[in-house]
């Protein structure tokens, strides 16, 4: 078993460059149907670029934190009950590489393109220039390893960062205490074998007093591990809970395993689910939506630039995940996730320029687009009731989800490729069809393509966007 941590430092990444046009990648596993890129031309000319309209970035309302499950829906609201759909980067590495100062431009910087959630390690045992300690020389614990021995100057430094969080209205997905692939190096389950539940369950309580005024934290115990001593995390989260009964728990297990497939309530008590998989993202998001307890979302999967994580793959996952029931996805970025910190010795480039990614922005699409609609109204199409024909599997799966009412639906295709739309799920006569390019933010049209609402519709893409892929809006229209 192997972490994106662990996998990323064995193999170098593969950074595709595009000057202008489309590109395709391919996975390679057997008995995968793959779309062919064909003769793919860009869909917009100079003499035609004024029919594109971009997205505008969408204002929401202030999340008034904590959040909570609602029993029978697949997202989380906050204490006002407005739907928080969860647009996650991950910032490993945050609270231990960087200087306050440099944390507060991430922050800005993340907030100003529409995320609202990062996923941070409390403490960091590897990826960090000084790993475990901090940017300042400060580390978690008077005596190296010894969770019983909390060294305040660490934690401080740590509670400025997470209060600007606070201001800036994210919600934090902090790790307590990261066990790390296979419990080696890159985390802290040696340590904490050593030291015991007692002095586990003692440092939970200190975590859970130093952070007890904190409304938007949901602890995210383990860390890329599946434990066989399920006692240590158990102890850090009676710890916490403890201090914090209210408190939301959640697990970032092992590759392939979500949170509750290896965790009873009664171990720890998970209020979201979590999917990590770096195999096709829509099959198992789309199992999870089936048989969930709780609401989930996806916490990892393919980091852009590691592997075969393209700006399109990253976006392909993301779709796949928000059409198929999650609550909403985490997205990564080499070097984004470790801030530059020496112990990954292949990088791509520094933290500040990764900023404004393919990856990111696309990201940023995505939350535009679906803050636009009532989003929390949408239904996966998992017997494929709507999307009728031309769905593939694999990475490059399409995936579709409408309302109930029959109001909207969303098909998102990961290539081009024929397809077909059963118009009869849509309420009204007619059914206004707009298309969106999901890695540049922009509308096909400015005015929608009007369809009668009955039958089987047929469908060709209208070409090819800047990496293939494509979504596709239908609007029932109101007689």
């Amino acid at each position: 078993m192997i972490s994106r941590r662990t996998f990323y430092l064995s193999v170098a990444a593969g950074v595709s460059a595009l000057a202008g046009g489309s590109v395709f990648f391919r996975f390679l596993r057997r008995g995968e149907a793959q779309p062919e890129a064909g003769n793919c031309l860009p869909i917009a000319s100079k003499a035609d670029v004024t029919k594109w309209k971009s997205i505008e970035q969408q204002s929401v309302a202030t999340t008034v934190f904590p959040l909570h499950p609602v029993e029978g829906q697949r997202y989380l609201v906050d204490a006002l009950g407005q739907p928080f759909l969860i647009v996650g980067d991950s910032a490993w590495s945050l609270l231990t590489q960087l200087t306050t100062e440099d944390a507060e431009l991430y922050l800005n910087d993340r907030q100003a393109k529409g995320f609202n959630t990062v996923l941070v390690n409390l403490l960091e045992h590897k990826f960090a220039n000084g790993a475990p300690r901090n940017v300042y020389g400060d580390g978690p614990f008077k005596q190296d390893g010894d969770f019983s021995t909390t060294n305040d100057r660490y934690f401080d430094h740590a509670e400025r960062v997470l209060r600007d969080a606070v201001q800036k209205g994210f919600l934090v997905l902090l790790a307590p205490a990261y066990t790390g692939a296979g419990g080696g190096d890159e985390g802290w389950y040696r340590e904490m074998k050593a030291c015991g539940p007692d002095k586990l369950r003692d440092f939970g309580r200190y975590v859970g007093k130093r952070f007890k005024d904190f409304k938007n934290i949901i602890w995210v115990n383990v860390g890329d591990y599946n434990p066989p001593n399920k006692k240590l995390s158990e102890a850090v989260v009676e710890g916490i809970r403890e201090i914090l009964p209210d408190s939301l728990h959640t697990a970032h297990n092992g590759p392939g395993m979500h949170g509750l497939g290896y965790w009873s309530a009664s171990e720890i008590p998970i209020a979201i689910d979590t999917l990590y998989t770096y195999a096709p993202v829509a099959a198992e998001a789309l199992l999870l939506a089936e048989n969930r307890k709780t609401p989930y979302f996806l916490i990892e999967s393919a980091y852009e630039n590691e592997g075969d994580g393209t700006p399109l793959r990253t976006r392909i996952q993301a779709w796949q995940a928000v059409l198929s029931g999650a609550a909403g996805q985490v997205f990564g970025n080499n070097p984004i996730w470790y801030f530059n910190a020496s112990a990954v010795k292949s990088q791509p480039m520094q933290w500040k320029a990764a900023l404004n990614s393919p990856g990111t922005l696309g990201v940023s699409h995505l939350r535009n687009f679906l803050l636009s609609l009532p989003w929390f109204a949408l239904e996966p199409d998992r017997d494929q009731h709507l999307l009728v024909g031309g769905a593939l599997h694999g990475h490059f799966q399409a995936v579709a989800a409408y309302s109930p009412d029959g109001k909207f639906g969303i098909v998102y295709l990961p290539s081009p490729r024929p397809f077909a739309i059963d118009m009869k799920q849509f309420a009204g006569d007619h059914v206004a069809a707009r298309w969106f390019d999901p890695a540049d933010g922009r509308f096909l049209n400015s005015d929608p393509e009007h369809l009668r609402a009955s039958g089987r519709q047929e469908f060709t893409v209208p070409g090819c966007s800047r990496d293939g892929d494509w979504v596709l809006l239908l609007s029932a229209i109101a007689a």
